[in-house]
């Protein structure tokens, strides 16, 4: 497959022309597109510059209105309640996230909870600004159902990912960014275009069967990462992202792929700031961090500023139809 080299701006500037193109103002199509651009620079292109065809498709149908301003709220001094009227995740998140960090400064913790939004994609994205900024932040989002519980034959939960992040000093950060589901929905789906099978127990069959053909699990259901284990995470993520927010939940949210309805699913953000409990937060992190690597242990998010700086460096290999088909969005045909 035929592949060009990208720099990180001119990624930006593809994606924010797109974007635009595709019916959406500066401020969603900027945060879009940073967004989307920090996924693919992290090594994380599922959810990077090929699922930004997705939201491309949700702006042009209407799943995404880009010209919807949030309401922000602000019911106590620490929580921000913000609508995202059916607009983009990231828009609402971008308006609100220094005000946020601000508050935590004064409060010690800090509450991001938005309503009737598209799905967030990588969920990482959020809770990591507020990690480098200093602050210890946990965020959950939920979108349409595509997984479901021990016993249940259809869907009732969405991957509902879980995200947690920590700053280590300097610009290094921990950070888990993990699913409820055995796998992504977007890695079922490539296995479904390109006719693979799918190992078992990642899904079952539009008749609760245990399937092996990606197709079939398309028409079925992902399954919870161990278990009922799993399906009780997603179902906490769902009262997080859901409950509290005002949001869809899952069984009601409309698909992100097909129809003009957004899914109007939620995000919540919970921000701490370590100094509440002393100094030295960072530096205790990093020295427990580096006795667990040296127990062979991984600790997440530690690559991903030496993919930053590579992708910084070197620029992004990008599939070149890939690039041709975003390109078009910007100047749509008459």
């Amino acid at each position: 497959m035929s592949s060009m080299i990208l720099t990180t701006a001119e990624c930006l500037t593809l994606c924010r022309e797109a974007a635009l193109g595709a019916g959406a103002h500066d401020g969603a199509a900027t945060a879009l597109a940073r967004a989307t651009v920090a996924a693919e620079a992290a090594g994380n292109s599922a959810i990077g510059l090929g699922h930004f065809e997705f939201y491309l498709d949700a702006l042009r149908a209407g799943r995404i209105d880009g010209r919807a301003e949030p309401a922000i709220e602000r019911p106590l001094p620490s929580i921000f309640h913000v609508d995202a009227r059916r607009g983009t995740a990231h828009y609402g998140y971008a308006l609100v996230r220094d005000r946020l960090i601000a508050a935590v400064r004064t409060a010690g913790l800090g509450i991001f909870a938005q309503k009737n939004a598209f799905t967030c994609g990588a969920l990482g994205y959020f809770a990591q600004q507020l990690a480098e900024a200093g602050l210890v932040a946990l965020a959950a989002a939920n979108g349409p159902a595509l997984i479901t519980a021990a016993g249940g034959r259809r869907p009732v939960y969405c991957t509902n990912p879980l995200a947690f992040a920590a700053p280590l000093g300097g610009d290094d950060t921990l950070l888990i960014d993990q699913s409820s589901s055995q796998t992504a929905y977007v890695k079922l789906r490539q296995a479904a275009e390109r006719g693979e099978s799918i190992p078992e127990g990642w899904a079952i069959d539009g008749r609760g069967r245990p399937t092996t053909d990606a197709r079939a699990a398309i028409e079925g259901a992902l399954l919870a990462f161990g278990g009922a284990r799993g399906a009780n995470i997603a179902l906490m993520v769902e009262v997080l992202a859901a409950g509290l927010t005002g949001a869809n939940w899952s069984l009601d949210a409309p698909s992100i792929t097909q129809g003009p309805d957004s899914p109007q699913t939620g995000l919540f953000v919970l921000a701490v700031d370590p100094a509440a409990f002393g100094q030295g937060f960072a530096a205790r992190l990093s020295d427990h961090a580096a006795r667990l690597e040296a127990e062979g242990i991984h600790i997440p998010g530690r690559a991903r500023r030496e993919r930053v700086a590579a992708a910084d460096r070197d620029g992004l290999r990008v599939p070149r139809a890939l690039v041709q088909r975003i390109a078009a969005f910007a100047d749509p045909a008459p």
